[in-house]
């Protein structure tokens, strides 16, 4: 059996399942309605998640009902899901309607926090309490607490990977692929060994958490900076990618990405249509529940480290997810405030998406117990001070952009249709990162 003991029902996350979305606004920006001068938290608040789901399914209707219970001077709270999360709301802060609370859209570079969101707190002494704050701080402030913390790894269907007979966790990319393949070979045509997640691109950006885990190194993307060829075989950015190219160029992913769908997918691996997905710890309730409700057993849905030995430990990194921060513009920063801190210290959302607290001494949910007693974590160091936005200002020069999908979107075509090999593709990545490092000084 896998050395990873799963509890007998995630479904008693599934209802929190919903909980993941950051709360968003329907009548956009900041909130017309002040608060009481005394800082006292009233009026109408505007909140904007990418969590559409949950706000669908009314799990946020219940949390403004809670906040508004707890303060009964707020007399409204905007909830506003929005599906292209990135993309939209990067074009509405191009104006001051932006909500009051939200998520900091993964675009915002560090340099660029103080134009767009309030400072919470001194970064020192709001470490005191909570973790992962590096991503969203900036010269001694921070900007954004995170929400939950996520480990990375993979998502799989315990059921199908035991039928196949694979029953250890592979340590290294070969014996990952390899049990791929093993899966393949099984019987079970309908079964896709590893689902890309093509069409819904931004799944793709999953497959980052393993950087620092495959090597160990908590100053891997630090030293990214310092380098011109990040790809190669041993690195991680080489080892994500090439894990990428060889899995589709060997047959062991969907027969055609074009036509995936990330809501239809938490179904299939639910059922055990597809075996295997790259995503954070947080996706473990939503595939437990969309199984659940297709009549499967949520308890197939399991999670594995990333495959990847170092001194024969595997390694894992943890970090936050989506950061709530409040929009500069804001009109009503009191409440925006007192939602932030109502819904990391009492909602209990961190528990219900089987994530970690942003909490030091935060719980860890049940459902992650067994996989936390096969890995060490990993927290990527910040970058060194002053240098804070070299990373992204070389990713941005490079045209790369590692955050954002399309040049993964290229690797996979290329890995169909043989166009152009694993080496070469790593060659242009190196070259097109040379050229961003020289571009911003590095």
């Amino acid at each position: 059996m896998f050395p990873q003991k799963r509890r007998t029902r995630l479904m008693a996350f599934a209802a929190a399942s919903s909980l993941l979305a950051l709360t968003a606004a329907c009548s956009g920006g900041a909130g017309d309605d002040e608060g009481n001068d005394d800082g006292t938290p009233s009026g109408e608040l505007t909140v904007l998640t990418w969590r559409t789901d949950l706000v669908e399914d009314g799990t946020f209707d219940e949390y403004v009902e809670t906040f508004k219970a707890k303060y009964p001077e707020v007399t409204e709270v905007n909830v506003e899901g929005v599906t292209d999360y990135e993309g939209t709301v990067k074009t509405r802060m191009n104006t001051d309607d932006y909500g009051d609370v939200l998520a900091i859209p993964g675009s915002v570079t560090p340099d660029q926090l103080p134009d767009f969101f309030e400072p919470l707190g001194d970064q020192a002494e709001m470490e005191k309490e909570y973790r992962w704050l590096n991503d969203k701080s900036f010269e001694g402030k921070s900007y954004g607490i995170p929400v939950v913390g996520n480990v990375q790894g993979i998502l799989y269907n315990k059921r199908i990977w035991e039928e196949a007979g694979v029953t250890e966790f592979p340590t290294n990319p070969q014996e990952f692929l390899d049990d791929l393949q093993a899966i393949k070979d099984s019987g079970a045509a309908s079964v896709a060994p590893l689902y890309t997640n093509y069409k819904d691109s931004w799944a793709l950006s999953q497959w980052e958490g393993w950087r620092g885990a495959v090597t160990a190194n908590p100053d891997y993307v630090n030293e990214m900076t310092q380098t011109d060829t990040p790809w190669t075989e041993e690195s991680d950015s080489g080892v994500i990618d090439g894990t990428i190219y060889d899995a589709v160029a060997q047959g062991l992913t969907e027969a055609d990405p074009t036509t995936t769908d990330w809501e239809g997918s938490k179904r299939m691996i639910g059922v055990g249509e597809v075996a295997t997905m790259v995503l954070g710890s947080w996706a473990i309730p939503q595939m437990a529940a969309a199984g659940e409700a297709a009549g499967a057993d949520p308890s197939d849905i399991a999670y594995m480290p990333t495959p990847s030995q170092v001194d024969g430990k595997f390694h894992t990194v943890a970090g936050g997810d989506y950061n709530l921060g409040i929009n500069v513009n804001s009109k009503n920063k009191a409440t925006a405030r007192a939602w932030i801190d109502w819904f990391n210290h009492e909602s209990g959302f961190s528990e219900a998406q089987v994530g970690l607290s942003p909490l030091i001494d935060g719980p860890v949910p049940a459902a992650l117990e067994g996989f936390m007693s096969e890995v060490e974590l990993i927290t990527m160091n910040p970058a060194p001070e002053g240098k804070e936005s070299l990373f992204a200002d070389i990713d941005t020069a490079s045209g790369i952009v590692t955050t954002d999908p399309k040049y993964r979107l290229s690797l996979i075509d290329d890995a169909r249709s043989g166009a152009r090999t694993k080496e070469q593709i790593f060659d242009d990545l190196n070259s097109k990162w040379a050229e961003g490092r020289a571009d911003a000084g590095a």
